[in-house]
């Protein structure tokens, strides 16, 4: 739980560098994999929207960048009142590098943890044939 705790929070801090003007809702994302190291991202809007990037985006292509393919756990938060969860295109990339044991992180509005499992959460993903 304490290391849930710790993605949280940095994901939390990485939260509050987002981008975004128009929809007012920053959101913070933190990629642990299997070797232990951390990649964050955060939500960065465009004008055009479908230009912008959220924060589950931007960590994995952090973690990419860096030479590493899998996802141990992601955490992810925003500044709304409520839970938030990975939208559909993001879960899909977050199982492009998952196992079935990664995990997905959130905080309820009264900060509770919540974990998923990717399966819970994209029940049919696009797969290969």
């Amino acid at each position: 739980m304490k290391k849930n705790q710790q993605l949280l929070s940095l994901a939390s801090d990485v939260m509050e560098k987002a981008y975004a003007p128009y929809s007012k809702l920053n959101v913070g994302a933190a990629v642990i994999t299997p070797t232990g190291n951390i990649y964050l991202g955060c939500n960065v809007e465009n004008i055009s929207y479908p230009c912008g990037n959220c924060a589950e985006t931007s960590a994995i292509s952090a973690m990419v960048a860096a030479g590493e393919y899998k996802i141990s756990r992601i955490a992810i938060v925003s500044n709304g009142n409520f839970e938030i969860k990975p939208c559909g295109a993001c879960l899909q990339r977050i199982k492009e590098f998952s196992t079935s044991k990664t995990e997905i992180i959130t905080l309820t509005p009264d900060n509770k943890i919540k974990t998923y499992k990717i399966s819970e959460l994209l029940p049919t993903p696009f797969e290969e044939f």
